[in-house]
């Protein structure tokens, strides 16, 4: 358990699921050429533009690198990068 104040660090040489949302919207069948990932599209609840979500499992740094520069190859503006747990 963490104590207050802590600072917390993660491992990103093991597996763990990512969270990533880009602005625009990403066709789902973009999924198999981002290793996988669940795609879905959102709006931002303050100026409404389409937001698409990203969702699923990534094996280390590396990977997580090669995602983010295929988002970036695709033009894609990056909103954020949330990890949610370890397998």
């Amino acid at each position: 358990m963490s104590q207050p104040g802590e600072k917390k660090t993660y491992a990103f040489d093991r597996p763990g699921n990512y969270r990533i949302r880009v602005l625009g919207i990403l066709d789902k069948s973009f999924s198999e050429r981002l290793g996988g990932l669940h795609i879905r599209q959102s709006s931002l609840k303050d100026n409404e533009k389409p937001v698409t979500e990203l969702v699923g499992h990534v094996r280390d740094q590396a990977e997580l690198a090669g995602l983010l520069n295929s988002l970036y190859e695709l033009r894609l503006t990056l909103r954020s990068v949330e990890y949610i747990n370890v397998d």
